[in-house]
């Protein structure tokens, strides 16, 4: 697990300004685990988890999380509303995330809820279960079906975000250093 992938696709969540990302790694044995567990055990202080959600043979989907954030973004009611009607005990955020991975390994459909643990407004979440594939007003790190400005400008913020963690990765800083 590079440096470079996790400020690729998750520096927003490295910056503070998003409660997570998803993103595929490549594995071919079982030693990115130590690279978790070291990961965690470097930056548990600064507020940040690193887990492997799902895993197959070839691959492993990541998730780059802040528990604070999640815990806070899981009390939404809107929120709570979605997660009770796919099963969810949402008696804490890390009894969601355990059913969350449940959910990436039994069903054989995507858990599209998976929007709540990245952060996405439950609204847009909401409407994307509902209605995939209309009624979205705007198309950016998620499909935004309510607050297109207020979206855009989180867009905005997350582009600007991965680019400079990108420059200041590439000019020496660390990953430990990159994370608020």
């Amino acid at each position: 697990m590079s440096e470079d992938q996790i400020v690729r696709y998750g520096a927003p969540t490295l910056a503070g300004i998003k409660t997570g990302s998803l993103f595929s790694l490549h594995i071919s044995s079982n030693d990115f685990r130590k690279d978790i567990t070291a990961f965690n055990r470097a930056m548990s202080k600064k507020g940040i988890r690193i887990l492997p959600l799902k895993v197959c043979e070839t691959y492993a989907l990541i998730y780059l999380y802040r528990p604070a954030m999640l815990e806070r973004d899981l009390k939404d009611p809107e929120a709570v509303s979605i997660l009770k009607q796919f099963g969810y005990s949402i008696s804490s955020s890390d009894r969601c995330v355990v059913d969350l991975v449940r959910r990436l390994n039994s069903s054989p459909v995507f858990p599209h809820e998976i929007g709540l643990f990245l952060g996405y407004p439950p609204s847009d979440v909401s409407g994307f279960i509902n209605n995939p594939d209309k009624g979205f007003r705007y198309v950016g790190y998620w499909k935004v079906y309510s607050d297109v400005d207020k979206a855009k400008t989180v867009f905005e913020r997350y582009k600007k975000c991965t680019e400079e963690y990108g420059r200041m990765l590439r000019s020496g800083r660390t990953l430990e250093q990159l994370v608020v």
